[in-house]
């Protein structure tokens, strides 16, 4: 397991906190990198350089848009070029790609953040909207694959691809050749999908992870009052790494049975404990009783 690289993602931090507290609270917590995305007024050389001042190394980034929408398809060719050439200079291999949360109305007139964890049909994308995704997320693959970055697709609860049926139906309407996958443990397991079964399906077509666990108890309760995103967020539905519902060891032996190598990030993203730093230190103690 010596090429698992084990990162942390910034999201546990409220965003009046500086970048540089943040950074350097996740090198206190044992954690070898961080997400590195551009930053407008700045240098791909000073991204590098404050990464380096904490000790840390780039993680993969992350890239969202409208992949559904045809209107924003050449904005999305241009940010994918971005960040996939900035991937590139920080010498990460991988991006992780998704579905817009924000505003993403759907057939029968509520969001997906309205539908979170307990998703209908009525909630999923029209045909041509489907086809639209798959279109742009593949052209999204190839931009990146020309730069030698892999699209990582990343599934989250509250966006067109949430529940297990949805990633299912992507995957296998796009070319593994184009479109990695880079899941989210917690949004999995919030959605109600067999995490443990995700990875066994896609283990050879993942390349990095987001690593969240998930309150069962909080996730039910979520799903039987059909509260929205930050309504479950609310009620408890993150948690640090072992204390949740998640079977990271099942998770990790498949992960090595299909010879992974990449990042593994961790993310709580709302936590129960007085500090995000707390937070990032407890579920990096839990990675390291697994031996990671």
């Amino acid at each position: 397991m010596t090429d698992w690289q084990i990162g942390c993602g910034q999201i546990t931090w409220p965003r009046d906190v500086s970048e540089e507290k943040v950074l350097a609270d996740i090198a206190a917590a044992g954690y070898a990198g961080a997400p590195a995305f551009p930053k407008p007024a700045t240098t791909t050389a000073d991204r590098i350089a404050m990464w380096q001042r904490f000790g840390l190394k780039p993680a993969p980034g992350y890239l969202a848009g409208d992949f559904w929408d045809p209107a924003r398809y050449d904005v999305i060719m241009a940010q994918t070029e971005t960040y996939a050439k900035f991937a590139k200079d920080v010498g990460v291999d991988a991006c992780y790609v998704a579905a817009n949360v924000d505003g993403n109305k759907v057939q029968n007139g509520r969001t997906r953040m309205q539908a979170a964890g307990h998703v209908t049909d009525a909630d999923g994308m029209t045909e041509p909207e489907w086809t639209q995704f798959v279109r742009t997320i593949s052209d999204v693959g190839k931009i990146m694959q020309s730069h030698g970055v892999k699209a990582a697709f990343h599934n989250h609860v509250g966006s067109f691809i949430e529940t297990r049926a949805e990633l299912d139906r992507l995957m296998q309407s796009t070319s593994p050749d184009v479109l990695w996958l880079g899941p989210d443990t917690g949004h999995m397991a919030w959605a109600g999908g067999d995490v443990v079964d995700m990875v066994k399906t896609y283990a050879p077509r993942i390349c990095t992870m987001h690593l969240k666990d998930v309150n069962a108890t909080a996730a039910a309760q979520a799903r039987a009052e059909k509260t929205d995103y930050r309504g479950a967020e609310r009620l408890g539905v993150w948690t640090e790494l072992g204390h949740g519902s998640i079977d990271f060891p099942a998770v990790f032996a498949l992960l090595k049975q299909a010879h992974f190598a990449g990042w593994l990030i961790v993310e709580t993203d709302v936590t129960q404990l007085p500090s995000a730093r707390e937070s990032a230190e407890q579920s990096r103690a839990y990675l390291r009783s697994l031996g990671l």
